[in-house]
């Protein structure tokens, strides 16, 4: 029983039985939280009517199908390959028959994760290749040059390795990417023999950051270094294939189109035309290469989306003034 009174020296008080009148009873949830979060869930429900109904779901396949990727480079080991493929197959063939039930939506999200997964495990197992673990000196070299890429200060050429000798390791490469001095590097196509000094892929600088060194072993590089001796340009023994047929086209293609842009132009407009249409920046003056960072236009001077609309463009025009 409440008891209520006023004692000299003290301040009113109040004393009572608990809980409180009005109190939640004993093992349940506040009345104001229940409500909120029953208003939460409810509207949860509501998005997921929404993005789940015809047409809106087609858009989240992409979105699991990169989680699967990414879950991917999160395991700690290699997957294998075969069971995953069971269970991506397995998982896309229960998503197809259950396209008439309510938790379609849910299988077809769980189905396109598993196949992300299984592509990714698949790509590792397809560019699988040697890496070098420890750096190697006084390597000699022969095969294809892949790839150009003239910069500012050095070039640098892939080399898919036919023929690799060094005195301290039996490991076979399949392609390394070498710096030269600048204007020395082989055109591409061409078959060459070299020394070089060779380096394993390069690390992340700390943890979590950019990981050269994958990036390098998707690309098919499993070392990097620099050429020690004179390049010699010889016979190839065989044809190197209709890949390298056509980035011998494209590389010809993109040196007569910056040889004739140097021709019509001068100066930073020429070096500017050539980067944004060829992707060469080895010619743009440091203070207009600075002064486009700066401003944050930067970005247009590499290769990107940009670029592809310009020739989208371009093509997109073509076909249309040949179809008119």
């Amino acid at each position: 029983m409440a008891e209520q009174g006023r004692a000299q020296g003290r301040t009113q008080g109040y004393a009572g039985t608990w809980p409180p009148r009005g109190a939640a009873p004993a093992g349940s949830i506040a009345p104001s939280g229940l409500s909120a979060w029953s208003s939460l869930i409810d509207k949860l429900r509501t998005w997921i009517r929404a993005e789940a109904g015809a047409g809106r779901l087609l858009p989240w396949v992409p979105v699991a199908f990169g989680t699967g990727i990414a879950l991917y480079f999160t395991a700690d080991r290699e997957p294998v390959l075969s069971v995953v493929a069971v269970v991506a197959i397995g998982l896309c063939a229960a998503a197809f028959l259950l396209r008439r039930q309510k938790i379609f939506p849910v299988a077809v999200m769980i189905a396109a994760i598993a196949a992300g997964f299984a592509i990714a495990t698949w790509k590792t197992a397809r560019v699988a290749h040697g890496v070098l673990a420890r750096p190697m000196y006084s390597v000699s070299l022969s095969g294809f040059v892949q790839t150009r890429d003239i910069r500012e200060r050095t070039d640098r050429f892939v080399l898919r390795v036919a023929h690799m000798e060094s005195p301290r390791s039996q490991i076979k490469l399949e392609r390394v990417r070498l710096s030269v001095r600048k204007g020395t590097a082989p055109a591409v196509g061409s078959f060459v023999e070299l020394k070089a000094r060779l380096q394993p892929p390069l690390a992340p600088l700390r943890p979590g950051s950019y990981d050269f060194g994958r990036d390098m072993y998707f690309q098919g590089i499993g070392a990097s270094g620099f050429v020690t001796g004179v390049i010699k340009t010889v016979e190839a023994p065989g044809s190197g294939g209709l890949s390298l047929r056509y980035a011998a086209f494209m590389q010809g293609l993109r040196d007569a189109i910056d040889a004739r842009i140097r021709t019509a132009l001068d100066g930073d407009r020429r070096a500017i035309a050539t980067a944004l249409l060829t992707g060469r920046r080895d010619a743009i003056s440091p203070p207009v290469n600075d002064a486009m960072f700066i401003s944050g236009l930067g970005h247009v001077l590499s290769i990107s989306g940009y670029h592809m609309a310009v020739v989208a463009g371009v093509v997109f025009f073509a076909v249309r003034a040949l179809l008119a």
